[in-house]
């Protein structure tokens, strides 16, 4: 059997000032979950947001660099870009 609990509503606040007093009352925050239906929570998506990126180092013979550079030149996407999708493209393969 599970517990239900009565969720508090929030309060309105007139001003920015009071809700930042309300919010920092106690010494640990109001606890926002108290205020949380989760029941009611509906799943979103995000259609904008971009996986996190590490930058690196890779030391390339120019040579290479060069060709790269043209295959994408010819592609008309940047050079970087190509070698990320050469890369995840190779690593789906496997």
């Amino acid at each position: 059997m599970s517990k239900q609990t009565v969720k508090k509503p929030i309060p309105t606040f007139k001003t920015q000032a009071q809700e930042r007093v309300y919010w920092e009352s106690d010494p640990h925050g109001q606890d926002a979950t108290a205020h949380l239906d989760w029941a009611k929570a509906k799943k979103v998506k995000l259609p904008n947001l971009r996986p996190t990126t590490k930058t690196i180092s890779l030391r390339l013979p120019q040579h290479l660099l060069d060709s790269i550079k043209v295959a994408a030149n010819a592609r008309d996407v940047p050079y970087q870009s190509l070698i990320k999708v050469w890369l995840q493209e190779k690593l789906h393969s496997h």
